[in-house]
């Protein structure tokens, strides 16, 4: 028995005994009074493993039953069985861990991308987001291939908003205020902005004003930055409007605010950002992010300032980052940046000034925060969700941000959807108003230098429509414009319809649908213009000085040579053929047959004939695939032309209505042919927002870019109805 009984008069004096025996580790069992004093159960610590309890006491009737145990004894046995399951049961549990191998690496590149987005600081709802789009192709590459990177790098630039250039910024005038905590790095911060400003347009235009008296040296701090620019600093009591120092900054084309730090917790941030936006000048103001501060009190910060700045009838879009030097990881500020669609004006990595401030770039940004992955570690996952606000808002904000991302990105990649976002706007807009807003928008488009050719459209009425289809027009690239010419308002007769876009837009290539006339096509050669026409198939050619139709000359054709190419949204190819013949004015022309076929049946779906210059050689025949595929583009603005006449109340202008849905079609069909990786990632972010469903690709993506706008739409809509009133 490794348990010993000691007895004595108190508590000192066994313990004493205890620890002369067994030594200071020693257990103490169990312990009780006595009529003499105290007894103590203790054994040595090093034999609870080698402890045998006593053997299970028989019933008292059997006849070799041993003397009752002692019940201090018998419980001072019991505990040291627990004890020794417990001490059993940690080892094991130890020896598990210790023994098993750590957890298996995510598989599958969405995993993978997931992992390391949640490992870098990016939430689940950006992830989402990123993921939700993630193309099939690039689902199915091994784990060693860097294109899943680099897409996701790309998606994350894609949805980081910047300044673009700089002199946008230091060229307008104003008023610019720095908001946010204190600590943030505002006064450095001003000092750095105003340096740049002085670099660009000297002294003389800028002044600098700080409202920060409760810090102790916060002007004298300020003034130092001002006496090294050779700039005026004007002080400004924190309920003081910006108004009373107009007087005294008369001929300043740049005024820069330095404004107290205040918690984004204290109540008086509402009455700050009020009072700057109280008076008759209009305040720029601009948030400062600390990117070493946490996720949740980012988040805080920048829910709380534009609470503020909404509540004074202002808003509050534009940021700057600090101290990236000192943070850990970037990539949570730019989380918070990307969910809430705020944009990125400059980064700030140091004191010096003005040195240690750049022009926000996403791809240096994005890198930064993608070089700080760290091993799979814990985080508390209600950190991901915006303060504040429920599921139901998450979710909508998270579809509002994939939208925006989705319209900038389309703007930027095809050329017109800027303004053809501005026909859309003309729909909220009187109807008495609509025809002089649209007058003065065309008459400013195309922008000079981006348009290359012109698709144009037969002079006739779509079938079962009281509308011809618009004329689009073709970018420096070669692929259709956003914002499509409505016909009749082209010059009459097709050489003077030519030759004024031409010299309006330097349109230098046509896709004509019929042949051209004769004055039309003398007009055509002498500027020595690239143009196609299609022709039927009983237009009339001489080829070997024999007179004949173009189907006559291709009747017994093999056709040898053919390339894959979208028709009416389905993938198929065309098969070609051509011979030199001449028209009847003796004008050297390459006569075209072309079958569209189907890959797999082999089936013939189309056929097709062209006439083009001689001159030009078979390099034309990527003129030919353009204007074969722009034929689907008909079909789909009338798709749109119905959706738009059911969804508006009868007072869209026709005009109006025709171009917002030729230039759907036109942006469906760009991207329905399109095969480089941008234009699989935004058909794919396109379909998503109307769910799966087994639409036809273009028609599809057609839907979806209607939902698209009217979404937009409605949010701007809701956005004037919820600030009307708002003092």
């Amino acid at each position: 028995m490794s348990v010993r009984r000691f007895v004595g008069a108190n508590s000192r004096d066994v313990m004493r005994q205890v620890r002369e025996t067994l030594g200071e580790d020693a257990l103490i069992v169990a312990n009780r009074r006595t009529e003499g004093g105290v007894e103590i159960l203790a054994m040595a610590d090093e034999a609870i493993d080698h402890f045998e309890p006593s053997p299970e006491p028989a019933p008292p009737e059997t006849p070799t039953a041993p003397p009752a145990q002692d019940p201090m004894q018998a419980m001072s046995e019991r505990l040291l069985r627990e004890m020794q399951d417990m001490r059993a049961l940690l080892a094991n549990s130890q020896s598990t861990h210790t023994a098993s191998p750590s957890p298996a690496a995510p598989t599958g590149t969405a995993a993978r991308l997931r992992q390391l987005l949640w490992n870098v600081g990016f939430s689940s709802e950006i992830a989402d987001e990123l993921l939700a789009g993630l193309p099939a192709s690039l689902t199915r590459l091994d784990g060693d291939s860097e294109a899943p990177l680099q897409w996701l790098r790309q998606q994350l630039m894609d949805r980081l908003y910047v300044l673009n250039d700089e002199a946008s910024f230091f060229d307008q005038t104003g008023i610019v205020a720095l908001v946010g905590p204190t600590g943030v790095g505002k006064t450095t911060t001003t000092a750095k902005l105003a340096a740049r400003f002085v670099m660009r347009h000297g002294t003389r235009p800028v002044a600098l004003v700080t409202t920060d008296s409760f810090r102790i040296g916060a002007h004298e701090q300020l003034r130092i930055y001002a006496r090294l620019l050779d700039t005026p600093m004007y002080a400004l009591d924190a309920e003081q409007p910006i108004d009373d120092l107009l007087g005294r900054l008369q001929g300043k084309q740049w005024v820069i605010i330095d404004t107290v730090g205040m918690s984004q917790r204290d109540q008086r941030v509402i009455e700050q950002i009020a009072h700057l936006q109280g008076g008759r000048s209009r305040v720029r103001l601009v948030l400062l992010l600390n990117a070493a501060s946490q996720p949740e009190t980012l988040e805080e910060v920048v829910l709380r300032y534009r609470q503020a700045a909404r509540a004074a009838g202002a808003e509050l879009d534009d940021c700057i980052i600090t101290k990236q030097d000192e943070a850990g990881r970037l990539a949570p500020v730019l989380d918070i940046i990307m969910r809430h669609g705020m944009r990125v004006l400059f980064g700030s990595n140091g004191q010096q000034v003005p040195e240690d401030m750049a022009l926000a770039a996403p791809d240096a940004l994005v890198d930064q925060a993608l070089s700080t992955a760290t091993p799979q570690r814990e985080r508390v996952q209600s950190a991901d969700a915006p303060m504040g606000m429920p599921r139901w808002s998450r979710d909508v904000l998270g579809q509002g941000r994939r939208l925006s991302s989705l319209l900038a990105r389309l703007r930027q990649r095809v050329t017109g959807f800027a303004e053809l976002e501005e026909i859309w706007n003309l729909a909220s807009l009187p109807s008495r108003l609509q025809e002089t807003h649209l007058d003065a928008l065309l008459a400013g488009y195309p922008a000079a230098k981006t348009t290359l050719g012109m698709a144009w459209f037969p002079r006739r009425n779509e079938r079962g429509c009281d509308w011809a289809m618009p004329d689009i027009g073709l970018d420096t690239d070669g692929a259709w414009l956003a914002l499509p010419w409505l016909q009749h308002r082209h010059a009459a007769g097709w050489q003077p319809r030519l030759a004024a876009l031409s010299a309006s837009s330097g349109v230098a290539v046509h896709l004509l649908p019929r042949f051209p006339e004769p004055d039309a096509l003398a007009w055509l050669e002498a500027e020595h213009l690239t143009w196609v026409s299609q022709v039927a198939p009983s237009h009339r050619l001489r080829f070997h000085h024999e007179r004949q139709s173009i189907r006559q000359l291709f009747s017994d054709s093999v056709l040898t040579h053919h390339v894959g190419v979208r028709f009416r949204g389905q993938s198929v190819q065309l098969w070609t053929a051509y011979a030199e013949v001449e028209d009847a004015s003796g004008t050297a022309l390459l006569a075209w047959f072309g079958e569209v076929r189907d890959p797999e049946s082999a089936k013939v779906v189309a056929r097709r004939y062209w006439l083009t210059p001689a001159r030009l050689g078979a390099e034309v025949l990527s003129l030919l695939l353009t204007q074969l595929q722009s034929e689907g583009l008909a079909a789909l603005t009338r798709r749109a032309w119905q959706q738009l006449k059911e969804a508006d109340s009868g007072d869209l202008n026709a005009e109006v209505r025709l171009l917002m849905a030729s230039g759907v079609a036109s942006v469906a069909g760009h991207l329905d042919v399109a095969d480089d990786e941008e234009a699989q990632t935004l058909r794919g972010d396109l379909l998503n927002l109307l769910g799966n469903s087994r639409r036809r690709r273009d028609t599809g993506m057609l839907d979806a870019l209607v939902y698209a706008f009217m979404a937009r739409d409605a949010i701007r809509q809701m956005g004037s109805v919820s600030r009307e009133g708002v003092v």
